[in-house]
């Protein structure tokens, strides 16, 4: 049977933050008033998911103005108050971007995403998939004035990524998702140090342990260089190298892109995650348009290793239609498992 789940990002409330950017800015003071913001901001997208009928749910990155900072804010040796441009994602999408600095090493005094995790629990009754960004990716978008070498900083970050990914294991995450765009943008990286990198982030732990690849978010910046893309050959190296690693499942996109569905089989038995929703339009796709999608997949696959989910995160779309989204997904998974 495919199981069904989303990448990991939901819209938020107005209530809590201002609505379709990446980038969210609070709308709610901070203390006590914003936690109850968030806190009912997560019941709300976790009730969202478990409506739906996904399988697997998270917390929709409610807590986390973003999926990298989210995370790196909680950490020292990072400069949030400073900022400097980088030439992030190889300037595939624009030419550089502003990235706090890495001012010393970097280190984790405490768990980061831990109370959230337990919170989301409290109120799912379905497993729960923990997001965190891949140290590649990291690397990348921070503006880095301490360590002077990308593979060196990688491993560091590697290293911090693990202590935090064996706790939320340990206290149930069902699923640990290192997001990793970069994987899709240097290949030679990937091969010389990325996966070695990822490895390393999720050595023991105990929980499934995926990696997403895709081709940015859905918004303007990105679909703009989408739309002009004629190369969608990057999996073709990224995967044959992730089907001999110890990561148990891999996130790809294919609903917005060029990609040909056939190039899962070169992830070996690894579990595939298939974006099978377009996060990139406000046109919601038909529960047949999802069969149809997971139908291409699966004729290159077992269907045991086969899940079904979205393209990546859902935050920059409304979230009526974020929603409608969730429920076309899972309908067109029902639609498979009864054929």
């Amino acid at each position: 049977m495919i199981r069904s789940m989303i990448v990991g990002s939901l819209p938020r409330p107005a209530w809590l933050a201002a609505p379709g950017g990446v980038f969210a800015k609070p709308a709610t003071p901070a203390g006590a008033t914003r936690r109850e913001a968030e806190d009912d901001a997560v019941r709300l997208a976790v009730r969202a998911q478990i409506d739906a009928g996904l399988d697997v749910v998270t917390d929709g990155e409610q807590r986390r103005r973003h999926y990298i900072w989210g995370f790196c804010e909680g950490l020292t040796g990072i400069d949030f108050t400073r900022s400097e441009r980088v030439r992030a994602r190889g300037g595939r999408y624009q030419a550089d971007t502003p990235g706090p600095i890495v001012t010393g090493p970097v280190r984790r005094p405490h768990p980061v995403l831990l109370d959230a995790l337990k919170a989301t629990i409290a109120v799912s009754d379905r497993p729960v998939k923990v997001t965190l960004p891949g140290p590649m990716t990291v690397v990348d978008t921070l503006a880095d004035r301490h360590y002077g070498d990308r593979r060196r900083f990688a491993f560091e970050m590697a290293r911090v990524l693990n202590d935090e990914a064996c706790e939320l294991a340990e206290a149930g995450a069902a699923i640990i998702q290192f997001d990793e765009p970069c994987f899709n943008i240097y290949l030679d990286e990937v091969d010389e140090w990325g996966i070695d990198a990822l490895q390393m982030a999720a050595d023991g732990v105990r929980s499934t342990r995926a990696v997403h690849i895709c081709y940015g978010y859905g918004v303007p910046v990105v679909l703009a260089w989408k739309n002009h893309n004629t190369d969608w050959s990057h999996y073709h190296r990224t995967l044959p190298l992730l089907a001999g690693s110890t990561i148990d499942q891999i996130s790809i996109e294919l609903a917005a892109s060029g990609v040909d569905p056939a190039v899962v089989a070169l992830a070996g038995d690894k579990e595939i995650a298939a974006g099978v929703i377009d996060v990139g339009t406000d046109d919601v796709e038909t529960p047949e348009i999802v069969a149809k999608r997971l139908s291409a997949v699966a004729a290159h696959m077992s269907t045991d290793r086969l899940w079904a989910s979205t393209d990546c995160g859902l935050v920059p779309r409304p979230r009526a239609v974020a929603e409608a989204k969730m429920r076309a997904l899972a309908a067109g998974v029902a639609l498979v498992n009864l054929s």
